[in-house]
């Protein structure tokens, strides 16, 4: 009996260290490309994207955040599409620290994307795997779901996704070139909480996971497509559907956010009127019903309206590239849903329960 409960004593605290392990979320910052490092409780990792070559620097950047977040390797590595400012650091990352297997879309390319393509091939040489919608990449702990690759999407819905009644006359836009509507778009899940990273994905390609049949259902956290420029992107019949209780801008001071949509119509190509949208994009996001927050990597230097930005204590970075530090932020998730998002700039934290 005595050594029962030695044993007992001995396990029990470990059994809590693992217990009170959180999934975390490093949105990093790579001046308005994409690079969001997620680590489960058990300490899998997995990367999507890689932010830009620029001299090294947001590999850097990537390697900081991976060690701060107690990585010695990053054992998946999602490589959305081939454009430079998501692929661009890969080369750097890979001399800097081990990386595992090789997740992205197929080979079919527009020759300017010629270069990022083969930096990619290169890089994950024999350790690649090609996703189609659907399928699952093994990050230990959570599901993650594939739900675009290589201009495909969900067939069927998932997440508690169904009819959408917000498609009724929604205003259809032309596609934002071929690379941005091929890319690899997820959906994480953990217990109740739920992530959508759909990287680039354009307006016409919103409309169609979202239309007839919302694929995706109402989102915990959403890191916004396009880099929040929503110029192309933000469809209201879209971001109606998924609902999304926190938003994550990943933007640059000069790119994503702050760009005007100029093109909003009032009127359908067949002569039917369809309800205005704004065309500021934060101001579309704080609109949406049941926002609770919303976050950005930078302050927009093309737009610094404090009604088009969020409160600056969830604003990352403030200044010029030059001047940037590259602070991110952090969102660590409970199993029971509750989740706290933290600013690496001034550690000013808000702390929500995923509905």
């Amino acid at each position: 009996m005595v050594r029962l409960v030695l044993v007992a004593l001995l396990v029990a605290p470990v059994t809590l260290i693992a217990q009170s392990r959180t999934l975390d979320i490093y949105w990093i910052d790579v001046e308005g490309g994409a690079a969001t490092l997620i680590v489960t409780p058990s300490g899998e990792s997995m990367l999507v994207d890689t932010g830009f070559e620029t001299d090294g620097r947001d590999a850097k950047r990537i390697h900081a955040a991976a060690q701060q977040a107690g990585l010695k390797r990053i054992d998946h590595v999602v490589i959305s599409h081939y454009h430079g400012d998501h692929v661009g650091g890969l080369a750097a990352l890979s001399k800097l620290m081990p990386l595992g297997r090789y997740y992205g879309r197929g080979d079919k390319i527009d020759p300017v994307d010629q270069k990022w393509y083969d930096s990619f091939r290169t890089v994950s040489a024999g350790r690649r795997t090609i996703v189609k919608p659907g399928d699952q990449i093994p990050l230990q702990g959570t599901q993650v779901t594939v739900v675009s690759s290589d201009h495909q999407l969900l067939a069927k819905p998932l997440n508690g996704g169904g009819p959408n009644a917000l498609c009724a006359n929604a205003e259809q836009k032309a596609p934002a070139g071929f690379e941005n509507q091929a890319g690899v778009g997820l959906l994480l899940t953990y217990g109740r909480f739920t992530f959508l990273d759909l990287i680039d994905m354009d307006w016409s390609t919103e409309l169609e996971l979202a239309c007839p049949v919302n694929k995706v259902g109402a989102v915990t956290l959403f890191q916004t497509n396009r880099h929040g420029s929503w110029d192309g992107a933000g469809a209201p019949a879209f971001l109606g559907a998924i609902r999304p209780q926190v938003i994550v801008f990943n933007n640059g001071p000069r790119k994503g956010l702050g760009q005007v949509d100029n093109n909003a119509k009032t009127t359908t190509p067949s002569g039917v009127k369809v309800p205005p949208y704004e065309r500021n994009g934060y101001a579309r996001a704080a609109a949406l019903p049941g926002v609770e927050g919303i976050w950005q990597g930078h302050l927009s230097l093309l737009d610094k309206d404090p009604k088009h930005n969020t409160s600056p204590d969830m604003i990352a970075n403030l200044e010029e590239t030059a001047e940037c530090q590259g602070h991110w932020i952090k969102a660590s998730v409970e199993q029971s849903g509750r989740y706290t998002i933290v600013n690496g700039r001034n550690k000013f934290s808000r702390t929500y329960m995923a509905r």
